[in-house]
């Protein structure tokens, strides 16, 4: 079981039926939207208890939890093949954000957002040496994990390899590439692979991209924040395939 807390994700869980348990109030917050997320819980028959901030503190992981948490199963992963799969049924060609070794989940949940919003076909973590989707990470995507497929796999490498198999081309986003974002040709079924918020992408998975590009920078910080970069990126690929 896991807890998940904020206004919007714990509505979003329970309007898409994701299993909620038990919805925890805090005492002396139920007006506005936690009211309407109380009728919610209520409405599905689903257990509400009235509790102190200390209590939701307890399971909140120092996520601003707004008053609310619910408690629901574990999140359930999907797999690549759903994801490409996903992509033939819409008629697009693939789009997957590949993490590698993205450690803080505030980063995991804001990429997740990102590509959900723009229309990805899926989200690829490593089970090793790297974030899950937990409570901050669910919180910190507003709700979108219950919209986009999300695999955990053990081996990013092997995975690469996988997706090149179904003619998906691999990018890394790598400070020392030779091409930039925008002159990279960004068109067709792509897997773009974002690495560490410290190190960046490992030599191994950065040996198995198909290509590498880079974000130029032109003030005196060094880098961008993983999700920031992800961002970007994301929306270079997404201004290209629709670009007339």
């Amino acid at each position: 079981m896991q807890y998940l807390v904020g206004r919007n994700p714990v509505m979003e869980a329970l309007e898409m039926d994701m299993g909620v348990t038990n919805l925890y109030i805090q005492k002396g917050e139920l007006k506005g939207f936690i009211k309407k997320i109380e009728k919610k819980a209520y409405d599905m028959g689903i257990k509400v208890e009235y509790v102190d901030k200390k209590y939701i503190e307890k399971f909140a992981e120092n996520t601003a939890h707004q008053g609310v948490m619910a408690k629901m199963p574990s999140f359930g992963y999907s797999n690549v093949d759903e994801m490409i799969i996903y992509a033939k049924k819409r008629n697009e060609d693939p789009f997957l954000i590949i993490l590698d070794e993205i450690t803080d989940p505030h980063n995991l949940g804001s990429i997740i957002r990102t590509a959900e919003v723009a229309g990805c076909h899926g989200v690829i973590i490593p089970k090793h040496r790297a974030c899950e989707v937990n409570a901050t990470a669910i919180k910190t995507s507003a709700g979108a994990v219950f919209n986009i497929k999300i695999a955990r796999v053990t081996n990013i490498t092997t995975t690469i390899n996988y997706l090149k198999e179904h003619n998906i081309w691999i990018y890394g986003a790598c400070g020392e590439a030779s091409q930039t974002h925008t002159q990279a040709n960004l068109k067709g079924p792509i897997g773009l692979v974002i690495g560490n918020e410290g190190k960046g992408i490992s030599r191994l998975v950065r040996e198995n991209c198909d290509q590498l590009i880079k974000i130029p920078m032109y003030g005196k910080t060094e880098s961008l924040n993983a999700s920031n970069a992800a961002s970007i990126l994301i929306y270079e690929i997404i201004r290209q395939r629709y670009e007339k």
